[in-house]
């Protein structure tokens, strides 16, 4: 295995042995979707971390109740886990055996953000937490227009901190997502990628 997250037979998958999958990356960038899809396909439970973050009203777990609540998750021995909440990287990274980095361009994020409240605006989506319907505010595209150079910047750092460059699969577009999952079959595609910074906010 080499740095790239590629071995003797290519690009990282979900083979049978692995049993712990992390899905991160930009608000909008498909992570529940794609969770979704591997638990059903891998038979894995599928984890979503803003059902277990938020309470309804959209009130925030306290912090240190929260670490608890992801450490008891992290815990288990099989789970197909989605979310960002940078301030748990250091309990969900070492625990993953492979990470999928959803790393699409910000444009495309914020224009799946905003089909998804107008799709779900005033109604729960089936990944998020019991009373806290489909809202879009200020602070939230601020966050997503800020996630290059912040969360995704703190993101590489982490992934850094704790070697797990060879455990990362890194996705950059939806027509990639959809081929490392076997919608389409191709022999050639470089599904991994380097995982330096580059030119963040394209």
């Amino acid at each position: 295995m080499n740095a790239l997250g590629t071995g003797r037979q290519g690009p990282l998958s979900m083979t049978p042995d692995v049993q712990r999958v992390l899905v991160v990356g930009s608000g909008g960038a498909g992570k529940s979707t794609l969770a979704r899809e591997l638990a059903r396909q891998s038979g894995l439970p599928a984890v979503h971390l803003d059902r277990h973050f938020w309470r309804p009203g959209w009130v925030a777990t306290p912090v240190e109740e929260w670490r608890a609540v992801v450490a008891s998750l992290v815990a288990k021995p099989a789970w197909v886990m989605d979310g960002n909440y940078g301030g748990t990287l250091d309990l969900r990274i070492p625990a993953a055996e492979l990470i999928v980095f959803l790393d699409l361009p910000r444009r495309i994020a914020i224009a799946r953000v905003v089909r998804r409240w107008a799709r779900w605006h005033g109604r729960n989506r089936p990944d998020a937490a019991a009373g806290c319907p489909e809202k879009l505010d200020l602070a939230f595209l601020r966050w997503l227009w800020n996630y290059p150079r912040d969360g995704r910047a703190r993101l590489l750092r982490a992934l850094d901190a704790h070697g797990a460059a060879a455990r990362v699969v890194r996705l950059c577009t939806a027509r990639e997502v959809r081929l490392w999952l076997g919608a389409v079959p191709t022999p050639s595609l470089p599904m991994v990628r380097s995982l330096s910074p580059g030119r963040l906010g394209t």
